[in-house]
């Protein structure tokens, strides 16, 4: 049976639809990676806009970050879900899923009117971290609870080392 390849559009709004056979699609097709990452830039546009007065360099080094952000994200969720929870996959089928389970938020474009500001991060929110539970779930080919797992130890993970760099900052100060 042929692969289906969906357009960036069709595979953005898939997932958004929290459509799991879109998840499957793209954790293995090689070529998605860089609408993954297309994806990723996207809503570090949207929420660049939607939060308003960074100018160009803020804007750039906010998509800069985001690209980090995403990286080391999926190489963290890959190495906790792989293994401490036996997920049989690549880093680059996570990092596909988990590009794709940002979409929703192309929707902080929104906080821009100042009546949704506030329902609009609330829900992109939600529905992003639920896409992402997906994307975690069918990147790693693991259950409910492994993935459940996975996204906080790797959220502990992350936190450690903000922790970390907080403190090498303020041991820093005269």
């Amino acid at each position: 049976m042929p692969k289906t390849r969906h357009s960036i559009v069709e595979r953005m709004i898939g997932a958004m639809s929290l459509n799991i056979d879109v998840f499957e699609e793209v954790e293995h097709d090689e070529d998605a990676t860089g609408q993954a990452a297309t994806v990723v830039l996207m809503v570090a546009i949207a929420s660049g806009i939607g939060s308003s007065g960074l100018g160009l360099y803020g804007t750039a080094v906010s998509l800069v970050g985001a690209l980090i952000d995403w990286v080391v994200w999926a190489g963290i969720c890959y190495v906790v879900g792989d293994q401490l929870f036996g997920g049989r996959a690549t880093w680059g089928e996570l990092l596909r899923t988990l590009g794709f389970a940002q979409a929703p938020g192309v929707f902080l474009l929104l906080v821009l009117i100042p009546i949704l500001h506030d329902p609009i991060i609330v829900i992109v929110l939600l529905w992003s971290a639920v896409a992402g539970f997906i994307a975690v779930r069918q990147g790693l080919d693991i259950g409910n609870l492994k993935t459940l797992f996975t996204i906080i130890l790797a959220t502990g993970v992350i936190g450690f080392i903000e922790w970390i760099q907080q403190v090498r900052i303020l041991s820093d100060l005269p």
